[in-house]
């Protein structure tokens, strides 16, 4: 029960029930508090989850960077590793190509010492024959000269005693002159020549006044002196015009002809194979255009027999790639590799692609897109009347011109292919 107090209002008495504990709104109370701590609960553990997640995403993260770091460390190491590598890699390039440049400058200048050693050598060689060339002259003019004055000493006539210089200072000068023109160049044939003529002149002068007024020996001695002297040094002069000219050597001769008819056996073996090359390659060619002959003669005959015909009324021998290309546009009406069934198996290759591409039958296709529709003629909004008047918009049965013949026939023939193709496999 409720006790009732009684409480003045205005003066006027009135009685206010006096307050009570009430159950039911303590349970909801004891329940809110209970919802609310086991939220906060809830909230202190979300916290601390939220809590312990960020550390342990912090340490991950830590974990990551420290990785990261490790890594870069090691990249930059590398890097720097790579960098050295390159950089000794460089050095030591540069320092080879130093060496090798020092070695090629090293080489050069040994190389061009023992050249002007050899040209040292060589002058020094021929300034020694030179000098053995014309003292042997002087010594062999000493040894003839004697014997030539005895041939022409007169007592009466003693000027004539004069005419043995003359001879052997004639060769030698005359010799002289042929030194001359070698040096500037010009013929010298008729100097050496003319020396050669007076040494034997006065040979034969020794040779007779030998015999008469001494004894062979001396006769042969001093003649074969008149001869050698001007021979030894024309034949000191006769190198130096080969030098100048430069004629070869017998062994640069040989050396020479054996290098160039190696080359010649050379090219002969080169040009034998580029030959036999070349007759395999258009025996082959000639095999290849036999078996293409004979393959489009029996895939397209009537193709072939017409190529034939164009061939023979334009000259040809054979049937050339134009003639072929010009007998099957006459024939198929079409380019070589095209026809009408490769066009028939193209276009329903494409329609099956595309019922694939769409996840529906091939015949439905033929449904949303009429290919007999006139593209000339307006579409039609209602079916209209064959006797009423004309409405625009509306077409009537025989406004459109009739299909020919063939195209019905192509379009049954790729309507029944098309079905045949949509047919399941009973395998």
């Amino acid at each position: 029960m409720t006790a009732v107090s009684v409480e003045r209002v205005n003066g006027t008495p009135v009685a206010s029930p006096e307050p009570r504990f009430d159950p039911v709104a303590l349970a909801e109370a004891e329940a809110i508090r209970t919802r609310a701590a086991a939220e906060a609960e809830a909230a202190r553990i979300e916290a601390e989850g939220k809590a312990e997640a960020q550390k342990i995403k912090a340490v991950e993260d830590a974990r990551k960077q420290k990785l990261l770091n490790d890594k870069a460390e090691d990249r930059a190491r590398e890097e720097q590793a790579a960098r050295d590598a390159r950089i000794a890699e460089s050095n030591r390039k540069r320092e080879e190509a130093d060496r090798a440049r020092q070695d090629a400058i090293r080489d050069a200048e040994e190389k061009k010492a023992a050249a002007q050693a050899q040209e040292a050598e060589v002058a020094e060689a021929e300034d020694k024959w030179r000098g053995y060339a014309r003292g042997f002259y002087i010594v062999c003019a000493i040894v003839a000269l004697p014997v030539q004055v005895a041939a022409f000493y007169d007592p009466k006539a003693l000027w004539l005693m004069a005419a043995p210089l003359m001879l052997e200072g004639g060769a030698w000068v005359v010799l002289k002159g042929a030194a001359a023109a070698v040096a500037a160049h010009r013929p010298q044939w008729h100097y050496r020549l003319i020396a050669w003529l007076l040494a034997f002149i006065a040979a034969g002068i020794n040779l007779w006044h030998g015999l008469n007024a001494f004894d062979p020996a001396t006769a042969i001695a001093t003649a074969f002196a008149s001869i050698a002297g001007p021979g030894v040094w024309d034949l000191h002069e006769h190198g130096r015009i080969r030098k100048r000219d430069g004629v070869l050597t017998r062994r640069e001769r040989k050396a020479a002809e054996k290098a160039a008819k190696a080359e010649a056996n050379q090219k002969a073996t080169e040009e034998a194979q580029r030959a036999a090359e070349k007759e395999a390659a258009k025996k082959a060619a000639e095999e290849t255009a036999k078996l293409l002959a004979e393959t489009r003669a029996k895939k397209f005959p009537k193709v072939w027999d017409h190529a034939l015909s164009l061939a023979a009324d334009l000259g040809e021998t054979a049937v050339t790639e134009a003639i072929w290309k010009r007998a099957k546009l006459d024939v198929d009406g079409a380019l070589p590799g095209e026809s009408a069934e490769v066009f028939r198996m193209r276009n329903a290759a494409e329609m099956r692609v595309e019922a694939a591409r769409l996840k529906k039958p091939v015949s439905t296709l033929s449904k949303n897109t009429n290919a007999q529709r006139v593209p000339h003629l307006p579409p039609g909004s209602g079916r209209g009347s064959k006797t009423g008047p004309r409405v625009r918009g509306v077409r009537r049965s025989g406004d459109a011109p009739k299909f020919s013949p063939v195209a019905r026939k192509q379009a049954r023939i790729e309507r029944t292919e098309t079905s045949q193709n949509d047919r399941p496999n009973d395998n």
